[in-house]
């Protein structure tokens, strides 16, 4: 049961850290999946491990906390795509 709760929260951390480039809640998320990563390795006896994945889950939030509110990354649909209005057009 312990290595299946290792292999999902790993799995979840490393979704989360490929989709952070699209909005700042991915990163938040991130520092979730970083925490839970955490907690398996202090409870797999694997101490380092956790110590690492709790380093990380600070460093995700302090960087989810200094991201502005309505940032929106460069992968984002509304970077690549902004709105035209009448002003724009010939």
């Amino acid at each position: 049961m312990l290595t299946a709760f290792g292999v999902v929260a790993l799995t979840f951390m490393m979704a989360m850290y490929a989709l952070e480039q699209r909005q700042r809640h991915f990163v938040l998320a991130f520092a979730v999946g970083c925490a839970l990563s955490s907690s398996y390795g202090f409870l797999s006896g694997a101490w380092p491990f956790g110590v690492v994945e709790g380093v990380w889950t600070v460093v995700a939030i302090r960087r989810w906390a200094a991201m502005p509110s309505g940032l929106q990354s460069a992968g984002s649909p509304e970077s690549r795509y902004p709105a035209t209005g009448a002003a724009d057009l010939p």
